[in-house]
């Protein structure tokens, strides 16, 4: 089993940045891909960006490619993302996810373990 928990999540006006950070536990190793999505009001979980469990591999949602940078510092457990340039339409519920797979997913249905998620509002 592994726990997931997100922090770093708020409210931030039109242009700003936000850094969001997921901490794991449990059973984690090197076949974990990690990832972000987010869900906002009346709509469907989305994929935002994944990442390898070296880190050399990285995948992006296009609504945030250039905005966002995902990152995994493996001795502290810990996955960030570094939302820059936000807009209104990012705001949204903002999960973590692990999947035990050294092969990248984005749909929601292919990673077995999240967190609880942290909001994120951006105001116009």
């Amino acid at each position: 089993q592994v726990q997931l928990v997100e922090s770093g999540g708020g409210l931030v006006q039109a242009g700003g940045s936000l850094r969001l950070s997921c901490a794991a536990s449990g059973r984690t190793s090197r076949d974990y891909y990690m990832g972000w999505f987010r869900q906002a009001p009346g709509k469907e979980r989305e994929f935002v960006a994944a990442i390898s469990w070296s880190g050399g591999s990285t995948r992006y949602a296009d609504s945030v490619k250039g905005r966002f940078t995902i990152s995994r510092d493996n001795a502290k457990n810990t996955m960030i993302l570094q939302m820059n340039s936000l807009k209104p339409e990012d705001t949204a519920v903002y999960y973590c996810a692990a999947r035990r797979s050294t092969i990248v997913a984005v749909l929601p249905s292919e990673y077995s373990y999240w967190g609880q998620g942290t909001q994120v509002t951006v105001s116009s």
